[in-house]
């Protein structure tokens, strides 16, 4: 990346790509913001009603298309609001076009669609998603009516389901506040609930046509197909009007809470030399672990090793080494072939994490898997080939997979499993508003693995991998794609704020161990000789691993995320703005002066070219009672 006339959406994202408009529109009570032909954060009285309605088109990886919208009609009036647009959605080998129109007045809000596939259209999911956001709704009541007019009373899930908790879904109905309800009709075809939370989005999501079906099905060519969902609001407020949230942050820093998690950073197999050739940069971040793998399908495992073991051997950090199973014979005669090559590379890991390859891949549950070894055979293997290593069991893949798959107690000495926040939308909205989701993803974990240490990662931006179809999607555009390996904003200020968001919630929900996407590479934190802005949260985190945790409580958490812990020289603060507005934050509970380093983007092109920059001094100041936040700054406050 150069650091000449960088464009200021670079900084930000390391993408030019524009980000779409976004318009406020309201219905009397009602809100909504109309993005992209979309409606999201549809709020009464300021209240959150649903997260988001969305008319969107899957192929046949998942992979979902951008809409090109022609025709956009957006009128405003006192009465309500009116939207009409026409949308295409195709790529080299098929086109869906469809017609949508969203009517709002007080206390109704209907998006419809009529949707004509120009080509027969293979699709895993096309039509509406409707998403209910998480507070004030997870465990709490909702009533269904089913598409045979059945009604029952059930509640939306605390810990996360593995499956679909709702089936056949034609509407659903809860409590947005006393004495006010919102029912949300679905029509057009059969729909049904998943726990969003599994692939770390912030919401419930139903949508149409159900996962028990075969897919991906087609849409056939010519035939046209209408879509419709009705939000209507009942019942009267049992208060008066609701006071308009406090725009004023305040972060607190309180007394000590458990420890943060150990610190590392993945090594692709085909990063190994790439890593090697950085380890002066590598060096500096004084990591607790290399997360790197040896997978036994692919050829190159012991110079693979070799690499692994003169990298760690330089930067002084040892590996913790990821073992995929071809699964075609014994693990044991597997794991002893690759033991093998790992031993002529003169790699000796810390620790091993075994896993197998149709593990990697996702599988409805209760459906059937191709044969595998199990996970009591898999570890036995392992601590028959590395007696001296712990050994890890659960998934490479996210937690859904070990979620639908959990791993026996007592096998393992500790379990693991990643995350990506670009699974089912790139938008830079959706990305963030990923961190919600991790309280959830980590107490589900931690009632299913008991005492069992927990590790995590390693997890970026980036998709590491793509368990749902045959690979991850391409991006030659550098655009944001979902379920894609290469994703801009790993470049960007968006990433630095994003990894420490992750990094703090994984404190917070006991992790134990977490490792922050890779060295090198498109998901590294060194790209092309440079380091990227997210290189600084780990060097200004280096030696942090395991310090003693400090209560950081922020009054908007999903706007300004805030990990504080105590080091033997003192408190250290760390704040990210997770939004692209600049934000003031008061902070009490860091008293005397301070020292600050801020990552920002009036010092990115130096930050390219400065590794050391959280190590030299930083700026002076006498007291820390209130800071400002550039737009998706990371900043670390520690003493003087």
């Amino acid at each position: 990346m150069g650091t000449t006339n960088i464009s200021r959406a670079v900084k930000l994202f390391g993408t030019d790509e524009p980000t779409g408009k976004q318009r406020i529109l309201s219905a009397g009570d009602v809100t909504a913001v109309l993005d992209n032909g979309g409606l999201r954060y549809i709020r009464y009285r300021g209240v959150e009603v649903l997260r988001a309605i969305a008319f969107l088109v899957r192929d046949k990886n998942w992979g979902t298309y951008g809409a090109a919208i022609s025709n956009l009609k957006v009128k405003q009036s006192k009465a309500g609001f009116t939207v009409s647009y026409h949308a295409v959605c195709n790529d080299a080998l098929q086109e869906l076009q469809y017609d949508a129109r969203i009517d709002a007045r007080e206390g109704e809000v209907k998006f419809s669609a009529v949707g004509l596939p120009k080509t027969d259209v293979l699709t895993n999911r096309t039509g509406f998603v409707v998403l209910h956001p998480l507070e004030g709704v997870v465990g709490e009541p909702v009533e269904i009516v089913h598409t045979d007019g059945k009604k029952r009373k059930s509640k939306f899930p605390k810990v996360i389901s593995p499956g679909q908790p709702v089936f056949e879904i034609r509407s659903l109905k809860h409590t947005v506040m006393p004495g006010v309800t919102a029912t949300v009709l679905m029509e057009g075809n059969k729909f049904e609930m998943e726990d969003h939370r599994n692939w770390m989005d912030a919401s419930y999501k139903t949508y149409v046509c159900s996962l028990l079906d075969p897919w991906p099905y087609t849409l056939p060519r010519g035939t046209p197909f209408e879509q419709s969902i009705t939000l209507t609001l009942s019942g009267k407020p049992k208060q008066s009007r609701r006071a308009a949230k406090s725009t004023a942050i305040s972060v607190a820093v309180g007394a000590p809470q458990g420890r943060l998690p150990a610190l590392g950073a993945g090594v692709p197999m085909a990063e190994a030399r790439r890593a090697l050739d950085q380890a002066e940069h590598i060096k500096p971040l004084n990591l607790s672990h290399l997360v790197c793998q040896i997978d036994g399908r692919n050829d190159g495992q012991a110079e693979a090793a070799r690499n692994f073991a003169e990298l760690s051997g330089r930067v002084n950090v040892p590996v913790k080494l990821e073992i995929i199973l071809p699964a075609k014979g014994p693990a044991e005669t597997e794991m002893t072939k690759i033991a093998a090559q790992v031993r002529a590379g003169g790699l000796r890991p810390h620790s091993v994490v075994v896993t197998q390859m149709h593990d990697l891949k996702s599988f409805q549950p209760n459906t059937p898997r191709p044969w595998g070894p199990s996970f009591e055979e898999m570890a036995a293997a392992a601590r028959k080939a590395f007696p001296d290593a712990q050994i890890g069991g659960g998934m490479l893949s996210y937690f859904t997979e070990l979620n639908r798959k959990p791993v026996p107690a007592g096998l393992f000495d500790f379990i693991t499993h990643t995350v990506c926040p670009i699974v089912h939308a790139a938008d830079d909205v959706s990305v963030m508003e990923t961190l919600e989701s991790l309280p959830w993803i980590f107490a589900s974990t931690r009632k299913m693995i008991g005492k069992t240490a927990y590790h995590l990662g390693p997890s970026g931006i980036p998709c590491r991998d793509n368990p749902y179809g045959a690979a991850v999607a391409d991006n030659p555009d550098n655009r944001r794609v979902c379920l894609s390996d290469r994703d801009p904003r790993q470049r960007g200020l968006f990433a630095a704020a994003w990894n420490l968001g992750l990094f703090a919630a994984a404190a917070r929900g006991g992790v134990d161990a977490i490792a922050l996407g890779s060295l090198t590479g498109h998901q590294g934190v060194v790209f092309d000789g440079n380091v990227v802005p997210t290189y600084h949260v780990l060097t200004g985190l280096a030696g942090a691993g395991r310090a003693k945790q400090l209560v950081a409580t922020s009054s908007q958490q999903s706007t300004v995320v805030a990990l504080a812990y105590a080091t033997k020289s003192g408190r250290s603060l760390w704040l990210a703005n997770l939004s692209d507005e600049r934000r003031d934050v008061k902070i009490t509970g860091f008293s005397g002066a301070a020292e600050m380093h801020l990552i920002d983007e009036s010092r990115f092109a130096q930050l390219n070219k400065d590794p050391g920059y959280m190590m030299k001094a930083g700026t002076r100041l006498k007291t820390v009672k209130s800071v400002s936040l550039p737009p998706y700054a990371v900043m670390r406050l520690r003493p003087a």
